[in-house]
């Protein structure tokens, strides 16, 4: 329990205020419920006759706790036996039974306002940990993403936030309410005998013995249904993302049976959990029942004993104080329990959260708002961890402004990570990378990505219009702006013809436009922003020849004037580059222009006369 609010600390420190209510409110109603409470003695007394003795008044002065609670005692009992005397038994009856409603009241109406002085704090703790988990994935690297699965994030961003909605939900108020009213009975208990409460208190640790023994593995089994979950949720995600490919090789039922293993484990994980978790109130019940009838013998013990410090009437009232500990006790073994699941939750997310951004800006990086000169790789050498094997070795490109260079090679060579260095995707494992002299390291991200433009074989789209999808790196982009970028981009006259025009929404990552539409978009959002270096990354190798003759004519019109590093597939469609590099397992192996490069009769040669076949 205590792990678990140290690590939610941060974000409970931000709604400290409405912690401060809900403790000074669960205080007012203990003190209403102990008044309450009270009233019994002589509603009891006046029913059963159990007091005969005559009190008189006594002055409300004392020297300490104890003889105040004898002095507010004893007028208590002279009031009435006042009221007796006065209006007789069943209209005093009729007169504490509207005391004890009223106190009743003011009871429930500040439980009711501390529970409600935590939903603003419950609600924005839960907003705060989803607003943060979005915040830490769009800034770590991509590489992160690349050894994680998709269906695990996404399982620790819903369900295991969910759960610790729950258990903040089903704890928090238990928590700060539940140990206010145990201190106050236990205070009212020692007043009223501190030997029987002493011993009652000796009982008491066996209460929290069996439910400790209860739930000491709950979060161990609580994270691993929780990771079973995660493997279901990466199944499903995989199904949608391969739909197609499943139903082509009729490959249902292998699917289906994969995902019954998934879903039949996380359910046996889950059911142990449950099981463990609902154990909690049967012990509770059978101890606290033990407790009580332990407490009743001793009690009567001293009574008929003789040596009891109180009366048979306040022996009555003080069980009931102690059965009215039980429910808290309970209700905080409870929240042990939730706690615990989330906990384990929150491990899980702080693999997110905590997760390390090797993607650091120095203290005070330089802002870049224009290439000038040339951007320079200069002996680059990665690699994708510190121990593993480089993907590229000792690169050097110089890239003059205003040239188009070509990057071609075999699949795996190293063309998209080079291109990934650029915009820091990655950073260099040796070497540099600079912009007008300038190390990308020393630059500011915001800004050196502003420089930069992309073009990917993969057009990324959004679930929303056109417009918003062609403005998207733009604020306050207008209609003509957009219109304009499309119509460079081929695109304006099919984005006409859809039924909304530019507030058409393209659906799930563009699915409802074709491969060239969704690309001829992507050169649109590109065009709008208008970067001063440009990358292609196989930007039409996964296009019909028809759609590849509209995007080529849209990427020809976005190269005007801009530095392009394009990569390619077909060599048709960089003949014209300034220069073409040719690499091969990491290393470039050929550089010039197209000719040269043929005359070379090389590694250039052999790839361009495969494509000529």
């Amino acid at each position: 329990m205590k792990e678990f609010y140290q690590q939610m600390g941060k974000y409970f420190a931000r709604y400290k205020g409405y912690i401060v209510g809900t403790f000074g409110l669960n205080v007012l109603a203990a003190i209403f419920n102990v008044f309450s409470f009270s009233v019994l003695i002589p509603i009891l007394q006046i029913l059963f006759k159990v007091n005969t003795e005559s009190y008189e008044l006594m002055e409300w002065k004392a020297d300490s706790i104890d003889q105040f609670v004898d002095v507010a005692k004893n007028n208590g009992y002279y009031y009435s036996q006042l009221l007796v005397d006065t209006q007789g038994p069943s209209t005093t009856l009729l007169i504490l039974g509207v005391l004890l409603a009223v106190l009743t009241l003011f009871k429930t109406a500040a439980y009711f306002g501390g529970s409600a002085c935590l939903m603003p704090l419950r609600t924005g703790i839960i907003r705060d940990i989803r607003v943060d988990i979005y915040r830490k994935i769009l800034s770590l690297p991509l590489s992160f993403f690349s050894e994680e699965r998709k269906g695990d994030i996404l399982a620790r961003v819903s369900t295991d936030v969910n759960e610790i909605d729950a258990s903040i939900s089903s704890s928090l108020d238990m928590i700060i309410k539940n140990p206010i009213f145990i201190i106050v009975y236990v205070g009212i208990l020692f007043g009223m005998s501190w030997e029987l409460t002493l011993f009652t208190l000796l009982v008491v640790p066996i209460l929290a013995g069996g439910i400790g023994r209860i739930g000491k593995r709950l979060k161990s089994s609580s994270l691993f249904a929780q990771s079973k979950w995660s493997d279901g949720i990466s199944q499903i995600e995989e199904t949608l993302g391969g739909l197609r490919i499943i139903k082509a090789f009729i490959a249902e039922r292998k699917m289906e049976s994969r995902f019954e293993k998934v879903n039949n484990e996380y359910r046996n994980a889950a059911m142990k959990v449950a099981i463990r978790q609902s154990a909690a109130h049967p012990v509770s019940e059978f101890l606290g029942t033990c407790m009580i009838v332990i407490v009743l013998w001793f009690g009567g013990y001293l009574i008929f004993s003789g040596s009891a410090s109180f009366q048979a009437s306040d022996f009555i009232f003080y069980l009931v104080m102690l059965y009215s500990i039980l429910q808290p006790i309970k209700d905080l073994s409870k929240a042990g329990y939730s706690i615990q699941k989330g906990l384990a939750s929150m491990e899980r997310i702080n693999k997110i959260l905590k997760a390390e951004n090797n993607i650091k800006e120095v203290a005070n990086p330089r802002k870049i708002e224009s290439l000038k000169d040339s951007i320079q790789l200069d002996d680059v050498c990665f690699s994708y961890t510190d121990s593993g094997q480089e993907v590229l070795h000792h690169i050097n490109l110089n890239i003059k402004k205003g040239q188009t260079i070509a990057l071609v090679g075999q699949s795996g060579s190293g063309k998209s990570t080079l291109v990934d260095l650029i915009p820091r995707y990655h950073d260099v494992t040796s070497g540099a990378i600079k912009i007008d002299g300038e190390d990308v390291r020393h630059l500011s991200l915001h800004a050196l990505r502003s420089l930069i433009g992309n073009v990917n074989q993969e057009a990324i789209l959004f679930n929303d219009t056109v417009f918003n999808n062609i403005a998207f790196g733009v604020d306050n982009a207008t209609q003509e702006q957009v219109e304009a970028a499309a119509k460079i981009a081929n695109a304006h006259d099919f984005i006409m013809e859809m039924e909304n025009g530019y507030q058409t929404n393209v659906g799930d990552r563009g699915g409802r436009l074709s491969g060239g539409q969704r690309q001829r978009i992507s050169i649109a959002r590109a065009i709008l922003k208008n970067p001063p270096i440009l990358i292609l990354d196989e930007a039409t190798s996964a296009l019909d020849t028809e759609s590849e003759r509209l995007v080529q004519d849209a990427l020809e019109k976005l190269m005007k004037s801009r530095t392009t590093i394009a990569i390619a597939h077909r060599l048709s469609t960089i003949k014209n580059a300034n220069e073409i590099y040719v690499l091969h397992e990491g290393e470039i192996v050929e550089r010039g222009t197209h000719e040269e490069l043929i005359a070379m009769n090389g590694y250039y040669k052999k790839l361009n006369d495969m494509q000529a076949l």
